[in-house]
């Protein structure tokens, strides 16, 4: 009898050395301090396992259970691994494919192609496929944008999705945020002022370009459209910046505008064209559109960047009084060797 109490001891010993080793395998902490992992859609399991490989502290531990759990469906991801998480918790959920949103953001986008390139860097997907849905031309046909207008419709909030969220469904929640902006309150004014939306968004992104000062945005707004109101060309210094970068590269470092580019050929020279142009310059800022939608009523139809104030503006309502405030201005651009 005591040779077979001995080896049920001995066997008992095993087991539970067993249970034990296995206890620690699945349920050891695996990671030190919360890290996101990004699982691609063309990932293999070996490949989630080398990514794995440099956030957990035993990775054969985690090999281990992969295999235990049967984890060999991928679904790709970005997922939060916090704190104190075991090889058991990390592949359970990797397997259920429930992964964390991200935040996507952008602004100041001059450029659609700049805009792709932009939320590539935040999701899975490319920029040339990114590219390719927001300018797909049935979907700009049947929503009423061009290639250039297209950009009107990327509203710059914060947009959260998953990481693997495609062209498509991106593009999807872009027109939706861009259909409740414009609301029934936003479209009266824009009528009030016989604006339409893209003219509404174009108008915003000069006004953004000319001053960053929000206080005096509505004021630029409004002497913008005291010009179109009578007929006077806009004469907005970002439209003929945009129209040089479009002919010279948009590359082109351009401070200073001069006499000569005032005759440049293009339809975003506003000092030859009335009206305000067809397709914003840039993505103008929420606060720049409805400036534009609020734009303040007064007698100004001119007005010229302050060398008092930097970042402001001197505002005029005749010729004669502007050339005083732009002479002064032109005096401060050359002492400060701005040639160009």
């Amino acid at each position: 009898m005591k040779k077979i109490y001995y080896s049920l001891g001995i066997f008992s010993l095993l087991i539970l050395g067993v249970a034990f080793y296995f206890y620690t395998i699945i349920y050891s902490v695996q990671i030190e301090k919360e890290t996101s992992i990004y699982i691609k859609s063309t990932d293999s399991i070996a490949q989630v396992v080398q990514n794995l490989d440099s956030i957990c502290l035993d990775i054969d531990h985690v090999k281990t259970v992969i295999s235990l759990k049967k984890y060999t469906h991928v679904k790709a991801g970005r997922y939060i691994l916090k704190k104190g998480m075991n090889a058991n918790q990390v592949v359970t959920l990797l397997r259920s494919g429930r992964q964390t949103p991200i935040k996507v953001t952008f602004n100041n986008q001059t450029y659609i192609e700049d805009l792709a390139g932009r939320l590539a860097t935040q999701i899975e997907a490319d920029s040339l496929s990114i590219l390719n849905s927001l300018t797909d031309v049935d979907f700009l046909q049947q929503e009423g944008f061009t290639h250039k207008t297209v950009l009107h419709m990327c509203m710059p909030y914060t947009y959260e999705c998953y990481w693997t969220i495609s062209p498509n469904q991106l593009r999807t929640k872009l027109l939706n945020a861009y259909n409740r902006f414009w609301n029934a309150d936003r479209i009266a004014k824009a009528k009030r002022f016989n604006l339409d939306k893209n003219e509404v968004i174009a108008l915003a992104s000069i006004v953004h370009k000319e001053t960053s000062h929000k206080a005096e945005r509505s004021k630029v707004a409004g002497v913008y459209l005291n010009r179109v109101r009578v007929g006077m060309p806009l004469q907005a210094d970002p439209t003929i910046i945009y129209a040089l970068k479009e002919k010279y590269g948009r590359d082109t470092v351009i401070k200073r505008v001069l006499k000569k580019d005032l005759s440049i050929e293009s339809p975003y020279n506003t000092y030859l064209s009335l009206g305000i142009p067809s397709a914003a310059i840039a993505m103008p800022d929420i606060d720049a559109i409805d400036a534009v939608l609020n734009a303040e009523k007064h007698p100004y139809y001119y007005f010229c960047a302050s060398p008092q104030k930097l970042g402001t503006h001197n505002f005029a309502k005749n010729l004669s009084q502007h050339n005083r405030n732009a002479a002064a201005y032109q005096r401060w651009l050359n002492k400060q060797r701005i040639h160009r």
